[in-house]
């Protein structure tokens, strides 16, 4: 049997990936979860028993991690999807269209599928409405129907949402696009894009102006570079918009024959058309390095290649395995059958190599090893091809035309050419945050280590609190191998590597990836605005596909710190409690805390709110209510919402959709307008008043005291309010930006999913 090699994996597994029935346990063993998986994705060979052990045995000893979706989900009978993510259809300029692809887009949230818009489509701001006699509300304002639409998804109990928004650079509202997530309650289920066009970047270099356009009208014309230079500031300021080539995109595209690219999912790994789904899986680097650290260190390349051809089936299987929100996203997968095959653990089998990330030794190895997983994925899918039949929509001759296939050995094209080919596109390299934390920690697709090691603090079902340290994957072969002996110079991290070290592996690797790749390139809080927009055009002359990266600063808050006892390997301390789901909250002797008085028009006494707290390592979390009125008639229910809530409080993890269930309630009598805001119901006041302080500790985004949606309440104050960013899933502290989504390195939540 099998066994996890640190306690986070085996943590990990039994909340995401385990199978349970009514609280139960199904699945005994994680060789269980293994065993159930490789069942289901046989089911659909002609010799099911044969190749259920074939994709067992990669599964074993996690050597192939698909995604976190295929792991829950295959073999469950749930209703849920096993692809990972999806581009919704083209919006269209109508309202009519709108919200039926805003529908279209909550079913497919709902079946747990991210998904990704292009909002260019929907004219700009100001412009006429034929028939109505009236202007256009502009791209903007349905982004925040698509907002509230996926709060209402994840309120409901569903996981939590994340959806991708793009405009291209030419869109008359891209300004406001660029600074629409100044405002902090405003978008936050969306991660944001601009699509940058090969002809914006000339304009660029060129200083030329830039025609703002829609629907063949010319709106205005501004400066390419003060364009360049405000989605520059925001990034810098604020972390988003990302940048995404899209010409690059659509060039490179293994079926720019038969299909337009203008999204991507969440994290920008995959470039869909309409309609377009994709599911994922990454090869564990870091299992296939053999005598790491030593003199004879190296990746096993037969090892890798075997590997990558049952990988590909097994992913090809999914599509024939996975249910659908959509009969569109259905037709959509099987004509083109693409897979998004990736890596883990790149960090750590180059340092048991002894290669410095970065470096050119690392580029170069790097390159190497994407170009093996291409070349064995490619022909894999040849294999598959002549044994069951190519793509529908493949044409051997536009096919092989693409720019991807310059490279392309020659053997392998002559396969596709007698051939054809199964899958049209079969890489891309996607966050892997908890899949890489259920394999042992490995580093984190492409990523750099970030910390060798932190201490969380886990508080047992019993009460008591345990610290246990969190190693990478490295570090504790090393460890094994050498003891206490330092680690060496080329143990680099994401602290002290630089930006140029980021772009130059992720350019080594887009080579070979014929989707695209989602990650983070960590930037200094000091780094000059210049030298930080020539990250972003490094990044397009070496051919990345996009670029996102991540500064921290007093907005987009810190990264989990790191010990300053050495630069080499510094050592994180990400300080909170992680709260079991499983059992409820003892209650301290004292809590802080803090009483609002809300004032419901037409009642003649006030509503008390108390919300009490539980300081967990300096940090607050919400942890009872009591609400207490004068009122007689409000006697019964507010205590039964006290009740209520306080249990779901004392439960842990994310709480936030507590506010989003009151808030949600409407009073078929009529609320009450609150300081120019319209209440639906008191229970609504409520919700907004608990979401004010959950702001205010720190418990979830949002302005504060200044949030517009909330009702003014007088307050007052019991005992200070710690400050501070906490995972909104097991509350621990530390969210770092990873792969281009804020990650916990606790319990690997991640906005992206």
């Amino acid at each position: 049997m099998s066994r996890f090699t640190a306690p986070i994996a085996e943590q990990i597994w039994d909340m995401k990936y385990r199978l349970k029935e009514q609280g139960k346990p199904v699945d005994q063993t994680v060789e269980d979860t293994w065993r159930r998986v490789a069942r289901a994705l046989a089911a659909v060979e002609e010799e099911p028993e044969a190749w259920e052990e074939k994709f067992y045995a990669v599964l074993e000893d996690f050597r192939f991690l698909p995604a976190g979706r295929i792991i829950a989900g295959a073999g469950t009978a749930r209703s849920v999807t096993l692809f990972n993510c999806f581009v919704m259809g083209t919006i269209p300029d109508d309202m009519g269209g709108i919200f039926e692809n805003l529908k279209e887009a909550a079913l497919t949230m709902q079946q747990g599928g991210g998904v990704g818009f292009d909002f260019s489509t929907i004219r700009p701001r100001g412009a006429d409405v034929k028939g109505v006699g009236a202007d256009a509300s502009g791209p903007l304002s349905f982004m925040d129907v698509w907002d509230a639409m996926c709060r209402t998804i994840m309120s409901a109990g569903s996981r939590r949402g994340a959806m991708m928004a793009t405009m291209r650079c030419d869109h008359p509202d891209i300004e406001d696009f660029i600074t629409a997530k100044r405002d902090p309650a405003r978008l936050r289920m969306f991660n944001m894009s601009v699509l940058v066009t090969d002809d914006f970047m000339a304009a660029v270099k060129a200083g030329r102006g830039w025609d703002l356009k829609f629907g063949g009208r010319i709106y205005r014309t501004v400066e390419a570079r003060d364009l360049w230079n405000r989605i520059m500031q925001s990034t810098y300021d604020f972390a988003e918009p990302g940048v995404i080539f899209i010409d690059r995109i659509n060039a490179m595209n293994n079926l720019r024959y038969c299909e337009t690219i203008a999204a991507t999912n969440p994290c920008g790994e995959q470039p869909l058309p309409p309609y377009g789904a994709c599911l994922l899986g990454s090869v564990n680097l870091a299992k296939l390095v053999q005598d790491p650290f030593g003199a004879g260190a190296r990746l096993d390349s037969e090892a890798l290649a075997d590997l990558v051809r049952t990988a590909v089936r097994m992913m090809d299987n999914v599509v024939d395995a996975s249910r659908f929100p959509l009969p569109q996203q259905e037709e959509e997968a099987k004509n083109k059958r693409r897979i998004g095959l990736g890596v883990t653990g790149l960090a750590d089998a180059l340092l048991m190599l002894g290669l410095r990330y970065g470096s050119d030794a690392a580029v170069t190895q790097t390159e190497a090893w994407m170009k093996e997983i291409a070349r064995a994925a490619y022909l894999a899918s040849t294999e598959l091809a002549r044994e069951k039949g190519p793509f529908p929509l493949f044409d051997a001759e536009k096919y092989l035309a693409g720019a991807f296939f310059e490279h392309m050995d020659e053997d392998v094209k002559e396969a596709i050419r007698t051939h054809g080919i199964r899958n049209a596109l079969l890489t891309s390299i996607a966050p892997t945050g908890t899949i890489s934390l259920l394999a042992g920690n490995v580093s984190s697709g492409i990523e750099p280590v970030f910390a060798y090691s932190y201490t969380r603090k886990v508080l047992q079902p019993d009460g008591t609190r345990t610290e246990e340290e969190v190693v990478d994957y490295a570090v504790a072969l090393w460890r094994e191998k050498f003891g206490d002996a330092p680690l060496p110079d080329h143990f680099v991290n994401a602290q002290t590597l630089t930006p140029r070290d980021h772009v130059r592996m992720q350019a080594a690797a887009q080579k070979w990836v014929d989707s695209s790749i989602s990650k983070t390139i960590n930037c200094p809080e000091d780094i000059s605005f210049e030298d930080f927009k020539n990250i972003y055009l490094e990044a397009y002359e070496t051919g990345c596909k996009g670029c996102t990266t991540y500064r921290p600063n007093e907005v987009t808050g810190s990264v989990l710190s790191v010990s300053e006892e050495s630069e080499k390997a510094p050592e994180a301390d990400s300080g909170a409690d992680v709260v079991y789901i499983s059992e409820p909250l003892d209650r301290p002797q004292a809590l802080e805390g803090q009483t609002y008085k809300l004032k419901w028009p037409g009642s003649e006494h006030a509503i008390y709110i108390t919300i009490n707290d539980v300081v967990l390592n300096g940090h607050r979390r919400p942890f009872e209510v009591f609400i207490n009125s004068k009122n007689m008639e409000h006697f019964a229910w507010t205590v039964a919402l006290t009740r209520m809530i306080s249990a779901v409080f004392r439960r842990g993890g994310d709480v936030s959709f507590v506010v989003e269930e009151l808030k949600a309630v409407f009073d078929p009598r009529g609320g009450a307008w609150m300081e120019g805001n319209y209440i639906p119901s008191i229970l609504a006041a409520i919700g907004g008043v608990i979401e004010r302080h959950l702001i205010n500790i720190g418990f979830i985004e949002g302005e504060g005291m200044g949030l517009k949606s909330d009702p003014r309440a007088e307050v007052m104050a019991v005992g200070e309010a710690p400050r501070g960013q906490a995972c909104p899933a097991c509350g621990q502290y530390g969210m770092r930006m990873i792969e281009g989504c804020m990650t916990c390195p606790s319990c690997g939540h991640s906005k992206c999913g």
